[in-house]
């Protein structure tokens, strides 16, 4: 008896093992993510990871000095033109897909076969996990949990307020965010919402790629994929 005792009384006392806190971890993480995106379908970001990452680096760059401009508005206050010209050069597929465009993804991997580079593939949703959640790289490891976070925000968002976090957080010049701060920044206007057509079909030329490319100094590549954007926009007429 007292050695069936004993047996108990260790068993009882027991540590959890590795596995079981990994598991009460995972568990915990995947529970506040879900928490985190849902808060998130209704109140603004105060930032990014994206954002966050760029200032933090730019404090160890001491010859320069970086500043944030970073300004929320609504979708109201967001004309349609713009919501259009993202949608036109970015993810043309945005409304019927689920977060991912299997056509580009399967075109961009026979396109790294013969050319040896593989080129972006990703859709609006994704590029809204990528820069509001996680940090910059190309690891497997963040590739998948990108893939979460666009499951999440296909199922907790609408399409609007995936485009709403999208051109709130989306990075148009050096250190300059969202397309408020754009307009402001970049073309001189009140706010987004003064945005002309040509505006939003050239701050949208830039998002590939905005520190290569420039809103205030267009090159000639910059000038003609704003033209190219414009076309795309007639043929899809409207977004919502």
């Amino acid at each position: 008896m007292s050695v069936g005792f004993e047996k108990q009384k260790q068993s009882k006392g027991k540590r959890p093992g590795f596995y079981q806190i990994a598991g009460w971890i995972l568990i915990a993480a995947v529970a506040f993510s879900i928490l985190l995106v849902f808060c998130l379908r209704w109140i603004p970001p105060p930032t990014s990871a994206f954002m966050m990452e760029r200032y933090v680096a730019g404090i160890f760059q001491k010859e320069r000095k970086t500043i944030i401009r970073y300004h929320w508005v609504e979708w109201k206050s967001i004309p349609p033109n713009m919501f259009l010209a993202v949608v036109a050069a970015e993810d043309q597929k945005f409304m019927h897909h689920w977060g991912f465009d299997f056509d580009s993804i399967s075109d961009a991997m026979g396109k790294k076969k013969k050319k040896g580079r593989l080129r972006g593939a990703s859709t609006i949703t994704q590029q809204v996990a990528k820069n509001l959640f996680l940090w910059s790289g190309r690891s497997y490891i963040r590739k998948g949990i990108e893939a979460y976070f666009t499951v999440l925000l296909e199922l907790l968002w609408d399409k609007r307020r995936i485009l709403e976090v999208y051109l709130n957080i989306a990075e148009f010049g050096d250190g300059v965010y969202g397309v408020n701060a754009a307009a402001e920044n970049l073309l001189g206007k009140r706010s987004a919402k003064y945005l002309t057509r040509r505006d939003a079909a050239l701050l949208a030329a830039v998002l590939p790629n905005p520190k290569r490319f420039k809103v205030r100094r267009p090159s000639p590549y910059v000038k003609e994929r704003c033209r190219w954007i414009q076309r795309q926009m007639n043929q899809l007429g409207r977004v919502f």
